[in-house]
């Protein structure tokens, strides 16, 4: 599967998502994600470290399954993603400031595009690893509830294990993951750098990102 990109009027959406970037996802002004680095010393959190071996490692051995058709492979890997990633919270995140005066008319034409969008974009980086086996080496907590769990992964087709970062919140005892760093990126941080640079030269109209999505997600099919 080759990494997804769309192009747009001088301001490619994915120039840096693409190339270097799940779920990949209510508040944008509550999820303080631009700094996950920020953390208590020290500190690992084991509920976080089991949910992130147990959920992740699902969506890698999805990919890594030969003996399903493609589409049942996309309807197993949307579920093991709903199990694993905050899928609303992230859509709310990565319109930034527009998620404070996009219309509800406009959220319900986003929200489903981004979702396809997304999916394609986290499949094609983790498929990108051809790895078969996911271990946690460890986590940081940045505060309760917050917390950064690193992994592995290794197997398959990889020569040598390469290291993948998970940031995921617990609300009410339930982990999800928030964002997923491969290569040194975070990738809904990127994201939501590319689509409200985007919507800023569209003068504001969320509908020319939507339509963007939904072009780019319709060409990879």
């Amino acid at each position: 599967m080759t990494s997804p990109g769309i192009a747009m009027q001088n301001n490619p959406l994915t120039r840096r998502g693409a190339n270097a970037a799940l779920l990949a996802f209510v508040g944008a002004a509550t999820l303080s994600i631009a700094s996950p680095a920020l953390a208590q010393s020290g500190a690992r959190d084991p509920a976080a470290e089991a949910f992130v071996q147990t959920k992740a490692q699902r969506v890698i051995s999805v990919l890594a399954n030969k003996s399903m058709s493609e589409a049942q492979k996309k309807q197993v890997f949307r579920q093991a993603v709903d199990e694993l990633a905050d899928v609303p919270r992230i859509t709310n995140f990565v319109l930034g400031k527009y998620a404070r005066t996009i219309t509800p008319e406009q959220r319900a034409r986003f929200t489903p595009v981004f979702r396809a969008y997304a999916e394609n974009v986290y499949q094609s980086r983790i498929d990108d690893y051809r790895g078969e086996q996911l271990k946690v080496t460890g986590s940081v907590v940045r505060k309760p509830g917050d917390v950064i769990v690193n992994t592995v992964v290794a197997g398959g087709q990889l020569s040598q294990p390469v290291p993948v970062s998970w940031r995921v919140l617990n609300n009410g005892g339930t982990w999800k993951v928030v964002d997923v760093q491969f290569k040194g990126i975070w990738l809904a941080i990127t994201q939501q750098q590319d689509f409200v640079s985007t919507i800023d030269n569209a003068g504001g109209n969320i509908d020319v990102l939507t339509n963007q999505l939904q072009k780019g997600d319709s060409g990879r099919r």
